[in-house]
């Protein structure tokens, strides 16, 4: 079975991943914020989509993502960043291709994300354990 367009184009762009992303989301908690809050949003693809205005990249990337739903508000909300400066932070992970406009991230800042996790837990459970002895 044939995969829409929509998915054939954002699965390209899923192949060819940057890994330079992740130095935009590092040390920055705002735009750390607003990646997980995307992977909590609900995101789903207009029913009846536009026509792409071109092949090349740019034009490409900015189809897909006018032809997606999502609440801003929701978004905002979850992420915990302020109204005021939401805008232009969304704007550079979009740009940059952190978001996919399918709720999903890129896979090497979701790896970079993970990594911080774990390390905090280990931190953690390493403080916590010192305790009991």
């Amino acid at each position: 079975m044939r995969q829409s367009a929509w998915v054939e184009r954002l699965n390209g762009f899923k192949d060819n991943e940057k890994p330079e992303t992740v130095l935009l989301v590092a040390g920055n908690s705002r735009l750390t914020r607003i990646v997980v809050a995307w992977t909590n949003t609900d995101v789903s693809r207009k029913r009846k989509r536009t026509k792409c205005k071109g092949t090349d990249d740019e034009n490409v990337w900015h189809w897909l993502w006018e032809n997606v739903k999502y609440s801003r508000e929701e978004l905002i909300s979850k992420s915990g960043v302020t109204e005021a400066a939401f805008d232009s932070k969304f704007e550079a992970l979009v740009g940059n291709r952190v978001l996919y406009p399918d709720g999903t991230i890129n896979a090497f800042v979701r790896r970079y994300l993970r990594a911080r996790v774990l390390k905090l837990l280990d931190a953690k459970a390493g403080r916590s354990g010192s305790k009991a002895g």
